[in-house]
C-alpha cells in the first residue's frame, strides 16, 4: 500500500513539473506571435503611408523620361537636367532626402508608378479629370497656355480672329491644329514645333498656334528669332507631380514644400532660368 501511495506521489509530482514547463514554454510562443503581428502592423503602416517609407529609406524616387527638353533631358555632359528635375530636386531637398531619378518612357511612366518602382513622377503630366480619378497630384507647379505666334513685322495679326483664311502650321492630329480650324486658318502640316517655327522664319506660313512654354524656351535659346507670341488662348493646361492614390501624407508635404519654394523666390529662379519668365500661372 505504501508502495502504492509513494507511486502515485511520484506520479502526481511528475505531472505537475510536466505542466510547469508546458505553461513556461507557452509564453515565449505567445510573445512571438505578438512581435510578428506588431512587425507586420508596421511593415502594412509603412506601406500605406508613403511619407514614412520616404523618410525611412532617405530617398524619393522620382520617375521621369530624360528625353523631354527643356523639362527633363540630359545637357552636353550627359547630366539630368531641366526644369522638371529642378523642382523635383528642391523638394526632395526640403523634405531631408535624397532624390533617385529612375528614366523610363513615357508609355511606361503611369505602369512603372503602379508597380511601386517610384514614389512620385515630375515629367510636365497635365492634371485632367480622367487621371485624377486614378491618381493624386500635387498643387500646380506649371502652366501653359495655347499661344498664337506670328512673325514681328507682321502687323495685321493681333489676335486668334486675324488668322481666318491664313495659313498656320500645326501637327495635323494636335488640339492646337483644332484650335486653328476653329478660328477657319488653313492647316498647313508639320511634324511639330520646331518645323512650324521654321516655316513661319521662312515665310511660308503666316502663323501657329503651339506650346507657351516650348516658345519660351525656344526665344530663350535663339532669342533674335524674328517670331512673338501675339495673343494667349483663355484656356490654360495645368501640371502637377503625380502620386499613387492614398498617398496623401506625401502630397500634403510635398505642396508644403512648393509653397515654401514659391513665398521665398526659389520657384521664380528656377522658372526664369529656363523660360527667362515666371510660368506658375
Amino acid at each position: 500500500m505504501k508502495k502504492l501511495t509513494l507511486l502515485f506521489a511520484l506520479l502526481l509530482g511528475f505531472m505537475l513539473v510536466a505542466a510547469g514547463c508546458g505553461t513556461n514554454e507557452s509564453q515565449p510562443n505567445n510573445e512571438q506571435e505578438s512581435n510578428t503581428e506588431d512587425n507586420n502592423a508596421a511593415e502594412k503602416a509603412s506601406e500605406n503611408d508613403l511619407l514614412a517609407k520616404v523618410k525611412d529609406e532617405g530617398e524619393l524616387l522620382i520617375g521621369t523620361e530624360g528625353t523631354y527638353p527643356p523639362f527633363t533631358f540630359h545637357n552636353d555632359k550627359g547630366e539630368l537636367t531641366g526644369f522638371d528635375v529642378e523642382i523635383a530636386k528642391e523638394v526632395a531637398d526640403r523634405l531631408g532626402v535624397e532624390p533617385v531619378f529612375m528614366e523610363t518612357q513615357w508609355d511606361a511612366m503611369f505602369a512603372g508608378l503602379d508597380a511601386k518602382r517610384f514614389d512620385m513622377i515630375a515629367n510636365q503630366v497635365g492634371i485632367r479629370p480622367d487621371r485624377q480619378e486614378k491618381y493624386d497630384f500635387s498643387d500646380p507647379y506649371i502652366t501653359s497656355a495655347a499661344v498664337l505666334i506670328a512673325r514681328t513685322d507682321n502687323d495685321n495679326v493681333n489676335g486668334f480672329e486675324d488668322i481666318k483664311g491664313l495659313q498656320s502650321a500645326q501637327s495635323l492630329t494636335s488640339n492646337y491644329a483644332d484650335l486653328a480650324r476653329s478660328y477657319e486658318a488653313e492647316i498647313v502640316g508639320v511634324e511639330g514645333f520646331n518645323q512650324a517655327i521654321e516655316l513661319l522664319n521662312s515665310k511660308r506660313v503666316d502663323v501657329t498656334i503651339n506650346d507657351k512654354l516650348s516658345f519660351l524656351d525656344f526665344k530663350k535659346q535663339k532669342p533674335d528669332a524674328p517670331v512673338e507670341i501675339v495673343a494667349t488662348h483663355e484656356d490654360a493646361a495645368k501640371s502637377g507631380l503625380m502620386f499613387r492614390k492614398g498617398s496623401e501624407s506625401l502630397v500634403e508635404e510635398v505642396n508644403n514644400a512648393l509653397q515654401e519654394m514659391i513665398e521665398d523666390g526659389t520657384y521664380a529662379n528656377i522658372s526664369e532660368n529656363w523660360f527667362g519668365e515666371n510660368v506658375l500661372e
